[in-house]
């Protein structure tokens, strides 16, 4: 056994002597601080990385570890990891901003190496979730959309809803949208695009185009940090025009499920929903799409992103029902900073 893991660890050491590092620049940091680089996926392959590898960043006068992996849910909440994105290496914290993170810039030369081969693969298994855009594989329109009421806490039937994007080029889109029609929603908060992007999202669904002329739909354009202060003034803006606009509400992103699950869950908490409320509506999404089931890895590990966003909001204390709601009142007043009458207004609205 120890010849054998002597062996391994030997074989470790030369793998990593043998892949040559990899020099990269930083070309482009988009508006969640991921960074996107020059070096083309096949250029890793031919130097020998692989997903599961684990790497070791060096840029920026930083140097920090991260995986190998294909999507960002592949790593916990706050962690950083190296995937392809758009063809090209991009480097990313989920749920975070790599650039300001580690000081990087338009420009920055950074170099990339191995610190293990393979050693983040039995990781992998168990978070990677498959999906299809296919309405077939799935049971009903509302959990191909994940489109869905939210009735949580004090939070009244009809009064708040969430869904994937009802008006872009995308396949669940068609279906989210006669959803939200037949929900008569009245008020849209649009977490993801730039008015740019919101333009061009009225040519795709007529019933949206009109809430958006009659200014019914605020566009926020946000990322997904929900501890900066980015993230904090445009969620000030999406809730203080719920108080002076009518629900039904309608909260949606792209895929309605990371940034419309945090706007969703501190919505929840104010309205004295317990944290097995709040994190069922979270995992929903996750469910919806990916055909995750309770008691598994997968579930565990999906339930535990929102139980750490709280715990964030919560200086890194934990988070139960004796106090998810004054960690949300404090995080909506202190950090958002939304009155305790602009808070009472928004519960009033939602009841």
């Amino acid at each position: 056994m120890l010849k054998k893991g002597l062996l391994f660890v030997l074989m470790c050491i030369v793998s990593a002597m043998l892949l040559a590092a990899v020099a990269a620049e930083v070309v482009e940091v988009d508006k969640y601080g991921n960074v996107h680089t020059n070096v083309p996926e096949q250029q890793m392959l031919e130097a020998g990385y692989e997903v599961g590898d684990m790497l070791q960043v060096s840029a920026g006068g930083n140097v920090w570890q991260a995986p190998f992996v294909t999507t960002y849910g592949d790593v916990d909440r706050g962690n950083p990891l190296v995937r392809i994105s758009g063809g090209n290496v991009l480097l990313a914290i989920n749920y975070g901003n790599c650039s300001k993170t580690y000081g990087l810039d338009v420009g920055t030369q950074i170099e990339i190496s191995l610190v293990e081969k393979g050693v983040y693969l039995e990781e992998l298994e168990i978070r990677h979730l498959v999906r299809t855009d296919v309405r077939e594989d799935y049971e009903t329109d509302a959990i191909f959309a994940n489109f869905r009421g939210v009735v949580m806490g004090n939070i009244a039937p009809g009064k708040l809803y969430r869904t994937s994007h009802p008006s872009i080029d995308d396949p669940r889109s068609p279906f989210a949208a006669d959803l939200m029609e037949q929900a008569g929603i009245k008020t849209v908060i649009n977490l993801s695009d730039s008015s740019e992007e919101l333009q061009a999202c009225y040519a795709y669904n007529d019933y949206y185009s009109k809430l958006g002329e009659e200014g019914q739909i605020i566009n926020l354009n946000m990322g997904v940090d929900l501890l900066s202060d980015e993230f904090a003034q445009k969620l000030y803006a999406g809730l203080l025009f719920m108080t002076i606009h009518q629900p039904p509400y309608l909260v949606h992103c792209v895929e309605g499920k990371d940034r419309a699950g945090m706007v969703v869950a501190i919505l929840g908490a104010i309205m004295d929903a317990n944290t097995d409320e709040i994190f069922h509506d979270y995992v929903v999404s996750y469910e919806n799409y990916y055909h995750v089931k309770p008691d598994t890895l997968a579930y565990t590990a999906v339930e535990k992103i929102i139980a750490d966003i709280f715990r964030e909001m919560n200086g890194g204390q934990p988070v139960d029902d004796s106090n998810v709601k004054q960690v949300a009142m404090k995080y909506l007043t202190e950090k958002v900073g939304l009155t305790p009458e602009q808070i009472s207004d928004l519960q009033q609205k939602l009841q």
